[in-house]
């Protein structure tokens, strides 16, 4: 209960800018969007390169070079800080992916939800990934989800797979183990439920793990 109550408090000034653009058409909600998302890459000085770049530099971005690459059918952005230890999950395969995450809300730039505290130490997303001849779809573990807890939905954003081609999982065997570390600009329609119904863009900042 203290957890949902925690999340709640976090969501309210979500809710509460929804409500005050309400008389906002979907084009203009839109339009706000994309002006939110490239004053975060100017802010931040990102350095955004296409998907061929990307290919020609072996499926990597610069970290250096604060390169994040933008996959054009889905509008989202990614930086791959490190590919991870392990293996990439099979075509036909279904693993467990363990996730540890921050969100930050483009429009408001604020934090929003996060497992990277203290509270929720004992508590690491976990999903269910499946690929189906390179797609990729994902639920929630409804009792081990800070994200489920949040928006009351198992669906894992869209968003969150598009790094699954890139990265490797496995487990902090070894002391040279890394997890798979990503960074994402997500569009609302690439987004969680609430973003995908208020129309905002959302940051995040991403580790993955093979779960057993």
């Amino acid at each position: 209960m203290k957890k949902i109550t925690f999340l709640l408090v976090m969501l309210a000034g979500v809710l509460a800018f929804s409500s005050c653009n309400k008389t906002e058409t979907y084009a203009e909600q839109l339009d706000r969007e994309r002006d939110a998302i490239n004053a975060y890459i100017v802010k931040q000085g990102i350095n955004v390169i296409n998907e061929a770049q990307f290919e020609k530099q072996g499926n990597t971005t610069d970290v250096s070079k604060n390169q994040y690459v933008l996959f054009s059918s889905s509008g989202v952005y990614m930086q791959l800080v490190k590919k991870g230890t392990g293996t990439p999950i099979r075509k036909g395969e279904t693993a467990t992916v363990l996730c540890r995450f921050s969100e930050r809300n483009l429009l408001t730039d604020t934090l929003q939800l996060t497992n990277n505290v203290l509270y929720y130490s004992g508590v690491v997303d976990k999903m269910s990934v499946t690929n189906t001849s390179g797609t990729y779809t994902a639920s929630f573990d409804a009792s081990s989800s800070v994200m489920y807890n949040a928006y009351r939905s198992t669906s894992v954003p869209a968003g969150w797979l598009v790094p699954m081609t890139y990265v490797n999982l496995g487990r902090l065997a070894t002391a040279s183990s890394e997890l798979a570390h990503v960074k994402l600009i997500v569009p609302s329609q690439q987004g969680q439920i609430n973003a995908s119904q208020s129309v905002y863009p959302c940051f995040y900042d991403l580790t993955f793990q093979r779960g057993l």
